[in-house]
């Protein structure tokens, strides 16, 4: 495994995490989970991501469980806040009244006193920004998080916010973006601004929902079990996965890869990680042996024949479908 630092900050993590999205308390077995997060630890990630809202806690929780007994200041846990988690007007949003009640309920089913990194998990346009940052910094404060991040949010809020939050006094420090071959629109505005501000981009889904293994075949049916046929994650690959041609155009990565000596999953992690402005790529499993696999893409590099070759390969199903991402371009 290979560590990096955080944007700007001192909090070195690695550079690949261990996500939780749709598998923990939902899609996958509690069992399985935790030999998921044992293959991550046994693979050197120490940096877990994960959010009040996947499976409505339940995933907080099972990882919670399955980090309990390891040395607390040897892990880095993430987790973030934003999206409704009751029934209630304010179980949602940034609101001061969210915040405060939801790091408290996060740190329970986490097991823990404090997270690394709080995240807003999307810009709350309802509640002013100010009172979302003087929350964040009140939970810094009290030791319950020791940085800040947002997820999903413009350059120009990105901008707003960390000028607040220099005023503050806390440490805006992360954006956690979705980015891979297929959808890289973070590096037109987002990345730069990031840059300017010290800010590291901790990228979700760099293998476009498993698009980019090529186990999703031009012409078959959606393999069994897959995360196309779940109803919680499938919504964000249907698209891609009816896309004859994107998949068609994936399977020409396939000779790439193996000239790099890589999997499909490993080509598509290492992608993102060349990117200088990325601190870390999200992975996740449902089992251990696609941990094992995906972590081999730590302290690759690409050189820009390759990646020339991955942008010539994708770049005619993009220009024929706009909408599904940004043309490729040189790298950041």
């Amino acid at each position: 495994m290979e560590y990096r630092h955080l944007g700007r900050s001192g909090l070195v993590i690695s550079e690949i995490i261990y996500g939780n999205w749709i598998t923990h308390g939902s899609q996958v077995e509690e069992e399985a989970a935790v030999a998921c997060v044992n293959a991550a630890l046994d693979a050197g990630i120490t940096t877990f991501d994960t959010a009040d809202v996947y499976a409505q806690g339940a995933a907080e929780e099972v990882l919670g469980r399955a980090l309990k007994g390891q040395r607390r200041e040897g892990l880095e846990i993430f987790t973030k806040v934003y999206f409704p988690m009751g029934e209630g007007k304010n179980d949602r949003g940034l609101s001061r009244k969210h915040i405060m009640a939801s790091i408290d309920n996060s740190l329970r089913r986490l097991q823990t006193d404090h997270v690394d990194l709080y995240q807003a998990h999307r810009f709350d346009h309802d509640t002013p920004l100010d009172e979302t940052m003087q929350a964040f910094a009140d939970v810094v404060r009290s030791g319950k998080a020791h940085y800040i991040g947002v997820s999903e949010w413009t350059a120009d809020q990105i901008r707003r916010a960390h000028h607040m939050a220099t005023d503050l006094n806390i440490q805006l420090v992360s954006n956690q973006p979705q980015y891979s071959m297929l959808w890289r629109v973070i590096e037109e505005e987002v990345v730069p601004a990031s840059r300017d501000l010290g800010i590291g981009q901790i990228v979700w889904s760099p293998v476009a929902q498993g698009v980019l293994t090529g186990k999703y075949l031009p012409g078959q049916a959606l393999p069994e079990g897959s995360r196309a046929t779940d109803p919680s994650g499938g919504k964000f690959i249907g698209r891609l996965v009816e896309n004859q041609e994107l998949l068609e155009r994936v399977q020409l990565l396939k000779p790439i890869a193996e000239e790099a000596g890589l999997t499909m999953a490993q080509l598509a992690v290492a992608w993102v990680l060349q990117n200088s402005n990325v601190s870390a790529a999200i992975i996740g499993a449902t089992r251990p042996e696609q941990v094992s696999d995906n972590v081999k893409a730590a302290g690759v590099t690409l050189d820009t024949d390759l990646l020339g070759a991955i942008d010539e390969v994708l770049e005619p199903v993009v220009q024929r479908d706009p909408s599904l991402t940004r043309s490729p371009k040189p790298r950041a």
